[in-house]
This record gives C-alpha cells, structure tokens and sequence, in this order.
C-alpha cells in the first residue's frame, strides 16, 4: 500500500512543485511506483511533468466533486511516473465545497482506490492553509515541509507545525512530519546558515540531510516539461533530489523494519 506524502508550505516561492515533480520523478528512478497528484490551482506540477494543462478535459478538480473517478484521469509522464492532473478549474471545486459535508475526506476518498497501485503518493499543495491543503493533508500519512533558511519561512515553519497539530487532534491522528528540506541554499549566506543551524536545534534528524542549492539547471527544467532528473541529473539540483529520494526510502525501510519487529518478537515467543 502506497505511502502517501503531502508537500506543503503555506509560504508561496519555497519549492514545493518542485520538489514534489523532482521528488516522484527520483523516487520512479529508484524504481518506485509513484503517483503525483496536482492540488494546485496554478498546475505547475502538471506542466512540469510534460502535460499541458490547457488540453486536459478531465482533472482532480471533477475527481473533488465526484463527477470522475481518479482512476480515470491518470496520466502517464514521460519520466515514468504517473499523474493526476489539474488545471485553474481547482479554484472551483475548493469554492463549491465550501457547504459540504465531509469537504476535508473527499480526496482520501478518492485516492483510496489508488494506494494499492502505487508505493509512493506525493501530493503537491497551494501555498496556503486552504481546504484543498486541509484535503492533502487529511489523506497523508506524512507531510514533506521545503523551506528557504530565511527569519520569515521559521516563523511559517510554526504555523504550520501548530496546523498539523490540530489535525491530528480532529481529523488525521497518523500524520507525522516525514521532514523539514532545505530549498533555495546559498552557502555564502551567513543568514541561510543561521536559520539552518537553528531548524536541526529545534527538529532534529526530521531535518532532512539533503540540501537543494540554487541551481540554474532546477530552474530551468519545467521550461522544459521535465525534472531536473530527466533534463540534468548530473547537476547539483539533480544529485540533491536524487540525495532526498534515497533518504525517503531509507525512512520508509526503518518504519517497515519498526513494524516487523514485534511480529517477529511475538513468533520467537
């Protein structure tokens, strides 16, 4: 059964599409099956996965509203990995949601067809604490978190960790942060070092050990429709999310071997 991973910030302009393209884009090279779900509005994790969003008809929008099934919609990428498209007509569907009830489960509803599928669900979020984010991360069983070591993105990292709490509390009680990745570094800022320094203080090994630099082959990349694993995977935005793929699996094995052990501890005993 897939694990299911949200990446979400509220903070807009931290890399969250492009770590959830690059992210699945990694994990099929592994090779993992991995599907990616677009919550965004914008679509830019449709386009940077090679799908044009202007020439789709059907999208998780009609999947939100129960007018599709997901099943039906998936998209084939280019980079192995599949897709669950969307486009500006998102903005709709959080709209006329707003009065139903259940409005917070209808995309783990939907994505329960799916988990046997695949062993990795990534959904990429809206840069705010909107329904549709309240969606992704009600159907995770984790959530990614990229930030930019700037003072402003910890005071988000806050909001969004207190977020998380309470969702625990009402509607998600398995979700766990899956870890906190560094986007967007500058070694030769002494600020992105501090701010560094302090999220390993205060999050521990949830801090991810890769680091995504800057890196002008990342941001040229969806100009192109694809990952920085299909366009340039020997650049250092190539080796970083190759670096983050390989941590996630290693979470994953630990959490695995975790849950083996007491079935292995029952049948010694």
């Amino acid at each position: 059964m897939a694990r299911i991973i949200a990446v979400a910030n509220q903070k807009g302009g931290v890399g969250k599409t492009t770590t959830a393209v690059n992210l699945a884009a990694a994990l099929a090279r592994t090779p993992k099956r991995v599907l990616l779900v677009d919550l965004d509005p914008q679509g830019n994790a449709t386009m940077g996965s090679g799908i044009d969003k202007r020439e789709i008809d059907t999208t998780i929008c009609d999947v939100l509203l129960g007018e599709a099934e997901a099943t039906s919609i998936v998209k084939r990428t280019a980079e192995d990995f599949d897709l669950l498209p969307a486009n500006i007509e998102l903005t709709a569907a959080e709209i006329t949601l707003m009065g139903e009830a259940g409005r917070e489960q209808r995309l783990k509803a939907a994505l329960a067809p799916l988990r046997d599928n695949y062993d990795f669900i990534l959904i990429d979020c809206p840069p705010a604490l909107s329904l549709l984010t309240l969606n992704a991360l009600t159907a995770a069983d984790s959530i990614v978190v990229p930030m930019q070591c700037e003072y402003y993105a910890l005071e988000g990292i806050s909001a969004l960790i207190d977020t998380i709490e309470a969702l625990k509390a009402s509607l998600n009680p398995k979700l766990e942060v899956e870890g906190v990745l560094r986007t967007m570094f500058d070694v030769r800022n002494n600020l992105a070092t501090a701010v560094s320094a302090e999220l390993i203080n205060h999050f521990g090994d949830r801090v991810f050990r890769t680091i995504v630099p800057r890196n002008v082959r990342l941001a040229e990349a969806p100009s192109h429709g694809q990952s920085i694993v299909g366009y340039d995977r020997a650049s250092r935005g190539g080796i970083a999310y190759m670096g983050l793929a390989g941590e996630v699996l290693r979470r994953q094995r630990e959490r695995e071997q975790k849950a083996r052990a007491p079935e292995a501890k029952e049948t010694t005993a």
